[in-house]
């Protein structure tokens, strides 16, 4: 299990085997033990894990210590205090892309293979993003009180906007950020995309951000965290942004200063806001998400099946730390050796 508190650490409450209530007897002891570190459903790894795993939802220390493979979230700490705990480790396994929490050099230290997940939640991120875009512009939180409270004679107090003609501004321009671009483009909208690092295609392609800022009708980011995007939208970006403009973040919680985005939501420069990542997750509470014009959803994951390729002596297909080769191991203990 993980605390409540973010971002998260393991904890040492009872374990949970796939397929077998607490404290049941755990499947054959042929089968390597995967550990959920953060809540992981259980039925999104069946079909990978089936036959070759046992899948520990909730593991305690006798579980950390047999883990051969680790199915990590995104608001869980790897640090060497918890490798420490996990002596026969194999593999790490990110839901996503996002390794910000993970102590990667000292994963590498010690032989272990840290798999990632590109691609896995492409469509539904782009899909979220475009559904975020749908709500604020058509202001379907606002319109929903207005019903729900009785008001509809003040129904045509606001104006509704359209995507058909609006520019979606995208800030990164990996698979997410094409798709998002593809799904824009399929309602009409044009897009422009920042992506220093890889150079969109000229006819999206925008080399200033404040270009961008001051151009755009929804702005959706999408860039990996680093020290150069960290709060890369702040109150000097907000400060460009064309007035009435729609922000949404699907990428990383840090991307946006939430205190600059609340002021310019309360000065009018931005119309709406979207957000599926936070800063820490779990969220404290902030005002922002109080506002009648922000939509707010859980951080959701995609699912790796690296883990089974580490294990079964292979390179995976995304690796975080690509010096990473497959090299011979001691035999994982068994569900009954980890336990004595």
């Amino acid at each position: 299990m993980v605390d409540d508190q973010s971002p998260k650490k393991v904890t040492t409450r009872g374990a949970a085997p796939m397929g077998n209530g607490a404290g049941q007897p755990a499947p054959p002891d042929a089968l390597a033990v995967v550990v959920a570190l953060g809540t992981v459903d259980a039925a999104l790894v069946s079909g990978p894990l089936e036959g070759r795993a046992v899948f520990v939802a909730e593991p305690g220390p006798e579980d950390l210590v047999m883990a051969a493979g680790a199915i990590v979230r995104a608001d869980v700490v790897v640090d060497e205090a918890l490798l420490d705990r996990m002596p026969n480790l194999r593999v790490l396994a990110r839901t996503g892309v996002g390794v910000d929490l993970i102590d990667v050099a000292a994963a590498t230290r010690r032989g272990l293979a840290v798999v990632i997940t590109p691609g896995s939640g492409t469509a539904a991120v782009a899909e979220g993003v475009m559904a975020m875009a749908l709500c604020l512009v058509k202001r379907l939180r606002p319109l929903t009180d207005l019903v729900r409270d009785g008001y509809w004679g003040q129904r045509g107090a606001g104006a509704l906007g359209d995507l058909e003609g609006a520019t979606f501004g995208i800030v990164g321009f990996g698979r997410i950020g094409r798709r998002v671009a593809s799904l824009a483009h399929g309602f009409g909208a044009r897009a422009l995309a920042y992506d220093p690092p890889i150079a969109p295609p000229d006819d999206v392609a925008c080399t200033d951000l404040g270009h961008l800022a001051s151009n755009s009708d929804m702005i959706s980011l999408h860039a990996p965290l680093t020290e150069l995007t960290r709060h890369i939208v702040d109150a000097r970006f907000l400060n460009e942004v064309k007035a009435g403009a729609v922000l949404i973040n699907c990428g990383r919680g840090a991307l946006i200063d939430v205190d600059a985005v609340m002021d310019a939501l309360s000065a009018g420069r931005l119309a709406g806001g979207g957000l599926d990542v936070f800063e820490p997750e779990p969220p404290v509470h902030h005002r922002l998400f109080d506002h009648p014009n922000v939509v707010l959803t859980p951080h959701v994951m995609g699912l790796s099946r690296g883990v089974i390729a580490v294990l079964a002596g292979q390179r995976p297909d995304a690796l975080a730390n690509p010096e990473w080769a497959p090299t011979p191991s001691a035999r994982p203990p068994t569900t009954e050796e980890g336990q004595q």
